[in-house]
């Protein structure tokens, strides 16, 4: 090679390789807690896609102290508020991603620091996604620039693998983004597994169909005796409440935490995707009286009667996950919305990403909507549906008067991946729309390479 090109070549490596470590240095804490702009505002002249009612053709919505204040066709504005012209553009309700590892985990391979998804041990009701979440993650605002605002964040790795939580995706600590700190207890229901690990050296190991049964029954078994332990638990605790004259039980953490999910207060989040696996969980919460959410549901539909009857809604995370078995369609997932919402099980759409493709969400659920699921069922898939399922449908979801001001604007459909977001609140926020994507394009967009 010519010494001056290779010279050429390897200043510009290191040129890009500077800019690039610059703005890196220029995403991290200091631009992750862009907070926004406090204050009120009025966006006048929009399309107002309200969501859970009528579509306001031409109307204004007022934000002050941090939710809508005012909703409508005609609508008065205070004369303190800084006005945003909505002509041509359309104002949705910020979207809510049911089932991520948002702020769990950064680099998943080669940057062990970045990772907090799991803990070691199987049995970890005590953990708690809300204290790993790291509020400075680029995921945030890569995910909430294409119009995402609210997640849950669930732990994994274990049989219970811990606490999920719902937050908002704007704050600089964990209490600050915190909607719900501790949602519902995450439990990876066992499942008939022939694969048994992978060697560096042999490859994948393969056990028998008979072993793969007897692994999960005996996952089952200690599963069954966790809950039981639980349950035990809190009847002696509650026994000493009544009664101080009993001996005083003995702190136990991981038992404690389980007490409002064996009595049924909160959820529990069971990680199943095979129908089989389906049944038996709906089959376990029934028995066990617990109150049942299914994540993953790729064979949902095959037992969307069992669902209905059982009314424990479905966290579907497959629309860009491969058919289950040989003979399914190449469709088959891309269909299994629409077979839900026609079945009248609770549903919504969710990537099930760890958070660098959490703002993909709302093209998984425009590709329900291309097949089989209604547009404004897709809509609701990722809006009010998720917030009904998380219980936070009373302060999120949709735009009413008095909900928490979680707002998106667009220039399109809110589904259409040629549409851009214009303006987005979060708790009333105005929020910038930066994130490394935009600063990398806006640093490379008018490059110039050497002759």
């Amino acid at each position: 090679m010519n010494t001056n090109i290779f010279y050429r070549f390897a200043a510009l490596a290191i040129a890009l390789i500077a800019l690039a470590v610059s703005i890196s240095a220029q995403n991290g804490p200091g631009s992750q807690n862009l907070t926004g702009e406090a204050g009120t505002f009025a966006i006048t002249n929009a399309r107002i896609v309200t969501v859970s009612g009528a579509v306001i053709e031409k109307g204004s919505i007022v934000i002050a102290n941090g939710k809508i204040s005012a909703l409508g066709a005609t609508v008065s504005i205070p004369s303190s508020a800084t006005k945003i012209d909505g002509t041509g553009l359309s104002v949705y309700p910020g979207m809510i991603d049911a089932g991520t590892n948002m702020g769990l985990l950064e680099i998943g391979n080669g940057a062990a620091g970045t990772v907090d998804i799991a803990e070691t041990g199987e049995i970890n009701p005590n953990a708690q996604a809300i204290l790993g979440i790291n509020p400075h993650t680029s995921h945030i605002n890569v995910t909430r620039v294409n119009g995402i605002t609210t997640v849950l964040s669930m732990p994994a790795g274990s049989l219970v693998s811990g606490q999920s939580a719902v937050i908002n995706l704007n704050g600089s600590t964990q209490a600050e983004m915190a909607v719900v700190s501790h949602f519902g207890l995450v439990i990876d229901f066992p499942q008939v597994s022939t694969f048994a690990g992978f060697d560096p050296v042999t490859g994948p190991r393969i056990l028998e169909f008979s072993a793969a049964v007897k692994r999960r029954d005996e996952r089952l078994e200690e599963l069954k005796k966790v809950i039981e332990a639980a349950r035990r638990y809190a009847d002696v605790k509650e026994a000493y409440q009544k009664d101080k004259s009993l001996p005083a039980p003995m702190t136990d953490l991981k038992m404690e935490a389980m007490i409002p999910y064996v009595r049924g207060e909160r959820p529990v989040i069971f990680n199943a995707q095979r129908d089989r696996d389906i049944k038996g969980a709906l089959e376990f919460a029934k028995a066990n009286k617990l109150k049942a959410i299914i994540n993953g549901g790729a064979q949902a539909s095959r037992v969307a009667k069992e669902l209905k009857e059982a009314d424990v809604p479905v966290i579907f995370n497959r629309i860009y996950g491969l058919p289950f078995s040989e003979d399914d369609a190449y469709d088959s997932l891309f269909e299994v919305p629409a077979k839900l919402a026609a079945a009248g099980v609770r549903f919504c759409v969710s990537t099930g990403d760890d958070g660098a493709n959490v703002r993909d969400l709302p093209y998984q659920a425009g590709l329900a909507g291309a097949f089989g699921l209604s547009r404004d069922d897709a809509l609701k898939s990722v809006t009010l549906y998720p917030a009904q399922i998380l219980g936070i449908d009373s302060m999120v979801g949709s735009l009413e008067v008095g909900k928490v001001a979680n707002i998106v604007v667009t220039d399109g459909d809110l589904l259409e991946p040629t549409t851009n977001i214009k303006h987005l609140f979060i708790t009333g926020r105005k929020i910038p729309l930066v994130s490394r994507h935009t600063m990398f394009f806006d640093a490379f967009k008018d490059r110039k390479l050497p002759n």
